[in-house]
């Protein structure tokens, strides 16, 4: 039970924020994301025993987006998040690259060895792909419909970013530094 725990805490409110909007409108879908997304984030805390970086980083932005959507009654705010989001996480990675430091190593190391090569260049196409993201939701919330853009936002990043992550194997394969490549 406990491995199901973290991808639905992951997905579920993401999931809630598409059924709630497809049925009622995006302001009760936020409502439904902003509440699911507070229940998620305690209970994957819960089941993990310690602080989950990513979710809590998340959750936080849903919370603060969210709330102002439903504050100030105007869907451009959780609209905008994922741009935000997204340039958030390049801004990170690339001051990260010209300070010398690579954060995505840091966070990451452990599960990964690669060599400093392939850390920089994983590094640098993950800023590409916050970038492209960003741009990507722009158009979306711009040009696209309220419902458009949360089936984007719901089957369109997440596939995306999958696809991306697999497309880095074969760069994790030809740096890898440890003793056994998991990827060869």
């Amino acid at each position: 039970m406990r491995q199901w725990i973290r991808p639905l805490c992951e997905v579920g409110p993401l999931v809630l924020f598409f059924i709630a909007n497809s049925k009622f409108g995006i302001f009760t879908g936020t409502a439904v994301f902003v509440v699911a997304t507070a229940i998620a984030v305690p209970v994957n805390w819960y089941v993990e025993k310690r602080v989950p970086v990513m979710p809590l980083v998340g959750g936080f932005f849903v919370l603060l987006f969210g709330g102002l959507t439903l504050a100030l009654d105007d869907s451009f705010f959780i609209k905008i998040k994922p741009t935000i989001v997204n340039l958030l996480f390049a801004g990170i990675l690339a001051t990260g690259v010209l300070l010398g430091r690579n954060f995505l190593k840091i966070m990451f190391g452990n599960a990964l060895i690669l060599d400093d090569s392939g850390w920089r260049v994983l590094t640098l196409r993950w800023i590409g792909f916050f970038v492209v993201l960003a741009i990507l939701n722009e158009v979306t919330r711009r040009y696209f419909s309220d419902d458009m853009w949360v089936t984007f936002k719901t089957f369109g990043i997440m596939p995306l970013t999958l696809l991306f992550t697999l497309f880095q194997f074969p760069l994790i394969k030809r740096h890898w530094a440890g003793e056994k490549n998991p990827f060869a």
